[in-house]
């Protein structure tokens, strides 16, 4: 399997809309229906959910760069992170908790305007060591 910026027309995308608008429509249309779905959950099973797919970006944004991360401390990390009961169960690398914090700070916090202080605190986050020369 190729990531999309290993493909050979990377960054350059294209597209033709006639073929891709009845796919979107139908992916809309299920996204609703699972989104009504999920409203009916209690709360604890929404905050499973958004861990699980928390920890799943974590783990795959590592995976293309190269890393493979342990998947209890990605989803102890996150799951303290949110404030969640599962969290702290397993010891944490400092590894993991700065990619965990910049994901997390990316995904969640995405309206936050990106500045240089922003880009700094993620690589301090990715590279501890980095942050403290600069």
């Amino acid at each position: 399997m190729k990531y999309i910026h290993q493909r050979d027309n990377w960054p350059k995308f294209y597209w033709d809309t006639a073929l891709i608008q009845p796919l979107l429509s139908e992916v809309r249309h299920q996204q609703g229906r699972l989104l009504g779905r999920v409203e009916d959950w209690g709360s604890r099973l929404r905050e499973e959910a958004s861990m699980d797919a928390i920890v799943s970006d974590v783990i795959t944004s590592s995976e293309i760069e190269g890393e493979t991360l342990p998947t209890d401390q990605v989803r102890s990390s996150v799951a303290r992170k949110l404030g969640l009961e599962t969290g702290g169960v397993v010891a944490v690398s400092r590894n993991v908790e700065g990619i965990v914090e910049m994901i997390l700070d990316a995904t969640q916090d995405y309206e936050k305007k990106r500045s240089h202080e922003r880009f700094y605190s993620w690589q301090a986050s990715l590279s501890p060591q980095m942050g403290q020369n600069d």
